[in-house]
């Protein structure tokens, strides 16, 4: 938990530093790689039956540094597939 190291406590999961810690531990990548392929599943089902909106929500324990970073890889991720996609994070400010 970035929370906990003492120089990314201040930033968010928007800075660099942060989305470096959390990348690199490979259970971020493990979840990824289970939920890219869950995402290109589910999205054209939504599609096929007329929905015209998704929402994902991620999360973390304070919701400012992993779950952010995650949201915005994931973000990132879906509008190289072509999707529209909006961000929103609710706790970045707390």
């Amino acid at each position: 938990n970035p929370y906990y190291v003492e120089n990314l406590r201040d930033l968010t999961g928007l800075d660099k530093p942060v989305r470096d810690y959390v990348f690199r531990f490979e259970q971020t990548d493990r979840f990824l790689e289970r939920l890219y392929p869950l995402l290109m599943f589910l999205l054209p089902a939504y599609i096929e039956e007329g929905k015209s909106s998704l929402t994902i929500g991620i999360g973390c324990t304070g919701g400012k540094h992993r779950s952010t970073a995650i949201a915005e890889e994931v973000a990132a991720y879906l509008q190289k597939q072509g999707y529209h996609v909006v961000t929103s994070h609710r706790d970045i400010q707390k």
